[in-house]
């Protein structure tokens, strides 16, 4: 890793461990997408966490794409570019197409990359340039995904994104999987439970929630560590710090004791 790939892991490092502080789910990604963007020669970012299609799927804006969008709004903005302008940012060209015939492959690559010579001319191009004042698109996406897109496309203006600027977009993919995995389990707890009370009083972090979660299906540490993309031995000391917290010395019991202070849903119907 070049010093200055390792100094952008460092500061990503340092947002997504904030991130995995942070209980309000939504608040992650615009997190994450202020403070990417810089990190691998972009100017601004959108991204996107369902299924990437024309016409459906909510988009999530950096602080820079949200300014370019409001500099339009009233003139051509949002609400006067339309849904077709609306629709060919959602589909991401060229990268639905191109992570489609790559399979599993879900490394990150640039546009004029992938579409070639037909980049300049495509009606993403276009857009891009017209509604935020951008030639090049890196797309960053999530691994392990199904869907085409899922993740994050980074926009600059002049010069496009160098080969650095991809490796240092790829040395980021499990940092971005990680924050996406806690945002989908808080979205899961804050959805089933009325924690705010409940976790104050235990004191336990947002980090010990979801490893909590995964303890309530049954999962292994090994499951665990696959599932949050971290080691055996970090599930361990969370799973002793819940042991501590909650005052139990096993699983069953810690399950327990977390439905009964409100932590966990109790099942029924067993």
């Amino acid at each position: 890793m070049t010093g200055g790939a390792a100094g952008a892991y460092e500061r990503m490092l340092a947002v997504a461990v904030a991130a995995l502080h942070e209980r309000d789910p939504e608040r992650l990604w615009p997190m994450v997408a202020e403070a990417l963007p810089g990190l691998i020669g972009g100017e601004a970012l959108i991204y996107k966490l369902g299924e990437w299609t024309d016409r459906t799927g909510a988009m999530g804006l950096s602080p820079a794409a949200a300014a370019h969008f409001g500099r339009l709004d009233g003139i051509d903005g949002i609400g006067a570019i339309g849904d077709e302008a609306m629709a060919v940012l959602r589909r991401g060209y060229p990268f639905a197409d191109h992570y489609v015939t790559a399979g599993a492959a879900r490394r990150p690559g640039t546009a004029r990359r992938m579409a070639g010579k037909g980049w300049a001319d495509s009606r993403t191009a276009g857009t891009i340039s017209r509604l935020m004042d951008a030639d090049h698109v890196l797309a960053l996406p999530l691994p392990g995904t199904a869907t085409p897109v899922t993740g994050c496309m980074v926009y600059r203006a002049g010069g496009d994104f160098t080969e650095d600027h991809v490796r240092i977009a790829e040395q980021m993919q499990p940092l971005l999987a990680g924050v996406e995995q806690q945002r989908q389990l808080l979205e899961r707890w804050r959805a089933t439970t009325t924690p705010p009370e409940a976790t104050a009083e235990s004191g336990l972090t947002p980090r010990q929630v979801t490893v909590l979660l995964l303890l309530a299906d049954a999962l292994t540490a090994s499951a665990i560590a696959h599932r949050l993309g971290i080691s055996v031995r970090t599930v361990h000391k969370h799973v002793e710090s819940l042991y501590r917290k909650l005052g139990t010395r096993d699983r069953v019991s810690t399950v327990l004791r977390a439905q009964e202070i409100g932590l966990l849903p109790r099942r029924t119907g067993r």
